[in-house]
């Protein structure tokens, strides 16, 4: 899908937002709900660059490229976000995101629809289709690792980054936890999630994109609950309070929207998310990261 571009948007922007149309309370929690991100789209020549969609990783000798085993293939390679780049140009505003490692995040995915291999939340057997690799730092001059048989490199994007708030939708768990909704109808009746102030809020508010940190950014129901679901299972539904609750413990690590440049497309004009637990993202434990999908 193509995202739509919300004009340009600071905390203090959305502080100033909320004291305007929320009683004091309200505005200081639905504010501190606000998490660190950054807009990731492709880079002019005069970008800083801090990753690249597509194209071929530059792996370590000692790091195999990853393979589904139990489907004989190996992955194909999403995108690969430099973490010392992302904070260096946070850092530039005066912003600092929550990522602990000078690394290099690789993402990888098995999804092939045609060959009938789907990566589903759901199926917790097809969650090694999809993964996350921390690498060390790039080698100067490193080349690229050439693509196992039977995979076809999407093209290569380098990456630029527009650090800014990560704003929650309407419907996400964190706002329903923050405001003790225990109904849809709450959420539609709250001054935080409907009125003037969702109104105003609306042309902040990124649709898909590319995206790494913040809020995830869903194009269907809240991401964080399908993950919450296939956690916990059981066969609990998304409103169940225990399911709620569990998806509070999730946050984005990346999205990767559908892409005519690198020649992307999940399903029908999808978006991939990765979701991590917070307490893995501070750790460094990216290989925790959960992998769920939704398309238009």
């Amino acid at each position: 899908m193509t995202a739509t571009s919300p004009p340009t948007t600071t905390f203090d922007t959305l502080h100033s937002l909320a004291r305007t149309h929320l009683s004091p309370h309200d505005a200081e929690r639905w504010t501190g709900l606000l998490r660190p991100g950054a807009r990731l789209s492709g880079a002019d020549a005069d970008d800083p660059v801090v990753g690249q969609l597509g194209g071929l990783p530059r792996l370590p000798d000692d790091v195999a490229w990853p393979v589904w085993e139990e489907e004989g293939c190996a992955l194909s390679f999403v995108a690969m976000l430099d973490c010392a780049a992302l904070r260096a140009v946070a850092a530039a505003q005066g912003r600092e995101l929550p990522l602990h490692t000078d690394g290099r995040l690789a993402f990888f995915i098995g999804l092939d629809e045609e060959e009938g291999r789907i990566v589903d939340v759901h199926d917790r057997d097809s969650w090694a289709g999809a993964r996350v690799l921390h690498l060390p730092p790039e080698e100067p001059g490193a080349a690229e690792c050439p693509a196992p048989e039977g995979v076809e490199p999407y093209d290569a994007v380098p990456l630029t980054a527009v650090p800014g708030p990560g704003i929650p939708g309407s419907g996400s768990p964190a706002v329903a936890c923050a405001f003790g909704f225990e109904s849809w109808r709450d959420r539609y009746e709250h001054p935080a999630t409907s009125g003037r102030f969702g109104q105003a809020l609306e042309r902040h508010q990124q649709h898909g994109g590319h995206q790494a940190l913040g809020h995830p950014q869903s194009i269907q129901g809240p991401v964080e609950l399908e993950v919450a679901q296939a956690v916990l299972g059981c066969g609990l539904s998304q409103d169940d309070p225990r399911v709620v609750a569990e998806a509070e413990g999730w946050t984005l690590l990346a999205q990767f929207d559908s892409d005519g440049d690198a020649g992307m497309s999940w399903g029908d004009c999808g978006v991939l998310y990765w979701l991590i637990r917070p307490e893995h993202l501070a750790a460094n434990r990216f290989d925790q990261a959960v992998l769920t999908w939704q398309c238009c």
